[in-house]
């Protein structure tokens, strides 16, 4: 259950609306637009066949719809007042940024842009029904989970129990301690299929490798006597962008020679609240 929300505008403002209460004014009626979004499938039909053949599949943009209840107290504040309170962070087509506060502690972030504020003048109920779209359909935790760990020859894995609702990428850090040549990330989820990550490039003592899989941020960098470079090269053609899927995921990363550190970072992201 949704105890607060957090709305924040582009230029730092700051507007908080506590749930089943009144927020100097402003009462929040109804949030419709958090469920998971709906699913775009691409298929293909073919000809004696019936139904079709699954192709592929993407989710669309998500549109939140933020009812709230326009109650001043007609002494120091009035409706226009709230509505130009609202006019500050709901203005069609700026960016704001919500955050969700849940009674277990999760708090969800998502961003969004104001697509239309709709508020009748002349009513015994004034109210104001503000229409977001989100172009990023997901809520994101606004704590960054990271696991530590070394390179193996064997085949022991690290177990990552992820709790988000959809996949998510991860920044995968390398602290290179000694010359290395190539290494290959394994992982698997709960369907058993192994997506591999190969990686060759002469690797020095003192070098940082990082390898971003997080959607619109995929790279490959190398941090070396504080120059920092691309290295997207080191990476087989063949290599899956690793991605945690929801559930339990086994991680290893295998190389020859001593055990060398490294680091996985990830934030947890649901498709619904």
């Amino acid at each position: 259950m949704i105890t607060k929300i957090e709305v924040r505008s582009a230029l730092g403002q700051l507007l908080t609306l506590e749930l089943e209460t009144t927020n100097d004014g402003l009462i929040v009626q109804d949030i419709d637009g958090l469920d998971p979004v709906k699913a775009n499938l691409v298929s293909s039909s073919f000809a004696q066949l019936d139904g079709g053949i699954y192709q592929s599949s993407r989710r669309e943009t998500r549109n939140m719809i933020i009812t709230l209840g326009l109650d001043p107290d007609y002494v120091t504040t009035s409706v226009r007042d709230l509505r130009k309170q609202l006019y500050r962070f709901f203005m069609p087509k700026t960016a704001v940024n919500l955050r969700f506060f849940m009674e277990d502690d999760l708090v969800a972030s998502i961003d969004a842009r104001v697509e239309t504020f709709d508020s009748i003048l002349f009513t015994k109920d004034p109210k104001a029904i503000i229409s977001l779209i989100c172009f990023d359909p997901d809520f994101v935790d606004l704590t960054t989970v990271e696991i530590s760990g070394d390179t193996v020859e064997s085949t022991d894995e690290i177990t990552v129990e992820y709790d988000g609702s959809v996949p998510t990428g991860i920044l995968f850090t390398l602290m290179v301690d000694r010359t290395l040549e190539e290494f290959t990330i394994y992982h698997r989820a709960g369907d058993d299929v192994v997506n591999t990550l190969d990686f060759s490039a002469n690797l020095e003592a003192d070098d940082i490798l990082t390898i971003n899989t997080i959607t619109g941020s995929k790279a490959v960098s190398l941090t070396r006597s504080s120059v920092v470079s691309s290295l997207l090269y080191g990476m087989s053609p063949q290599s899956i962008w690793i991605e945690l899927q929801p559930g339990t995921n086994y991680i290893r990363i295998y190389a020859v020679g001593a055990a060398i550190p490294f680091t996985i970072d990830y934030i947890t992201r649901y498709g619904g609240l």
